[in-house]
């Protein structure tokens, strides 16, 4: 990444982190949190699209959310590596869902390794569920409460655990 554009992606971070103070700390009414969100993301949020503080977030401007989602109390994304979250998908409190690693050589350590997260229609993520760089769950999947997911989780099944392995299949 050249200098300008790290000086940019700073400023945005610096911005979107007095925006999230503010969206955390004070009181808001929902078109209020709508707001803030779409100000944090650079995109409009659906008006059928629900968040529950707090919310955080490391950058902000990666997050991409579908129509009617919901994402519940203590939601952390960790976004530089983008995250998408399509229609209808729920997400329970206190989840992680991380875009970014750093490289495992220690001479590499403070270098990024971004990956995209993205959750496909109707997904569930579990309360305190994380989900690690690269992870796709896709439709109809459930990720149970606490898993660590660290593999793409096919369409209707269920995984849980650490790491999450697939426990049941979704009719």
């Amino acid at each position: 990444m050249n200098a300008e554009n790290q000086e940019i992606m700073h400023q945005i971070i610096s911005q979107n982190q007095r925006l999230l103070q503010n969206l955390n700390t004070q009181r808001h009414c929902t078109c209020e949190v709508r707001q803030l969100i779409s100000e944090i993301t650079g995109e409009k949020i659906a008006e059928n699209t629900e968040i529950r503080l707090p919310f955080y977030s490391d950058y902000g401007r990666n997050i991409k959310l579908g129509e009617r989602v919901f994402i519940n109390a203590n939601v952390m994304m960790v976004d530089l590596g983008g995250i998408t979250i399509e229609d209808d998908v729920l997400i329970g409190p206190g989840a992680y869902l991380i875009s970014v690693n750093h490289q495992l050589a220690p001479h590499q350590r403070k270098e990024l390794d971004l990956k995209p997260v993205l959750i496909k229609k109707n997904a569930w993520i579990g309360a305190k569920a994380t989900i690690l760089p690269g992870v796709t769950v896709s439709e109809n999947a459930v990720v149970a409460a606490g898993a660590v997911v660290t593999k793409d989780v096919p369409a209707n099944t269920v995984v849980a655990g650490i790491p999450a392995k697939i426990i049941k299949k979704v009719d």
